[in-house]
């Protein structure tokens, strides 16, 4: 598929489809997000590839006071960078980075739901005992055998992310044969899954970036009404990612407003929650897209 292709009749569809109305279950209360909402990243890791997402203890509280003030829903905190040849770190010091600051976020806003961006199930389990209520795993459940359980049994939602490969590679040369098949079919399976271990709740993120090429991104983009049929929500983090970048000739902290423009076309499509650097503007954008008529 060219970048130009103009979008089929899926899209037209999405603009129809009201998005669900969903209950999730965050330990031992029940939340209704009401779609779309925007997740605000975080990253307690020296090498994030925009750099103003970098947090330590020190500096954690006024970046999410901030989100939290323009309107994120979801704090989604990550000690393990997955950037195109990054490598996999160790738990123990995942564990070290993610640990203090989610303790210090949940004492300072005890009312904010935390997501932990983690593939490793020791990591999400102390994450959620110290006050996390999301689990962001772009292993998806298939890099920890005991991921799937393990969130089963913390009784927080689940966002499973597909990746052709690992970060260390996976931008060496992707390769499909169908894109957005093979990436449709995978995250149907982990669904199905996730909610065979237990987990009540579960969100699909098509991974933008990770293992594909400009050109997948964007069939993928075009193609999100037919994952979002799978009934599951749909997150994306498409923020100030390459795709956008070798579109615009733009580097990362030049990227915002081509962020924009793909975060409406991804709701207008069907997505439910928006991973994003910056979220005053992503909410905004979820303002306008609700008064044209998406969203709950």
């Amino acid at each position: 598929m060219g970048l130009r292709e103009t979008p089929g009749p899926l899209s037209q569809l999405a603009l129809r489809m009201p998005t669900p109305a969903i209950t999730w279950r965050l330990k031992d209360r029940l939340y209704s997000p009401g779609f779309p909402l925007v997740m605000g990243i975080l990253n307690a890791t020296p090498d994030s590839f925009h750099a103003e997402s970098r947090v330590d203890v020190d500096s954690v509280l006024r970046s999410a006071e901030r989100m939290l003030k323009e309107g994120a829903t979801i704090l989604d905190l990550g000690g393990q960078s997955s950037r195109p040849g990054s490598g996999e770190g160790t738990g123990e010091e995942e564990a070290r980075r993610v640990l203090p600051v989610i303790k210090a976020l949940h004492s300072r806003f005890p009312n904010a739901l935390i997501s932990v961006d983690t593939w490793r199930s020791t990591v999400a389990k102390a994450a959620v005992e110290h006050g996390a209520g999301m689990v962001n795993d772009i292993g998806a459940g298939l890099w920890d055998e005991a991921m799937l359980e393990t969130v089963a049994a913390l009784g927080v939602p689940y966002v499973a992310m597909h990746m052709q490969g690992k970060p260390a590679t996976m931008q060496a040369a992707p390769s499909y044969v169908d894109v957005v098949a093979q990436v449709t079919h995978f995250l149907s399976e982990r669904l199905v899954a996730a909610h065979a271990a237990g987990i009540a709740d579960v969100v699909m993120d098509p991974g933008f970036g990770f293992g594909k090429t400009t050109v997948h991104n964007y069939a993928l983009l075009r193609s999100l009404p037919r994952m979002a049929a799978r009934g599951a929500p749909i997150l994306v983090g498409l923020s100030r990612k390459r795709m956008i970048n070798e579109i615009l000739g733009t580097s990362p902290d030049q990227a915002l407003n081509g962020t924009t423009a793909l975060n409406t076309i991804a709701l207008l499509n069907g997505a439910s929650i928006l991973r994003v650097h910056d979220v005053k503007e992503a909410v905004e954008v979820t303002r306008i897209c609700a008064a044209y008529g998406i969203g709950t």
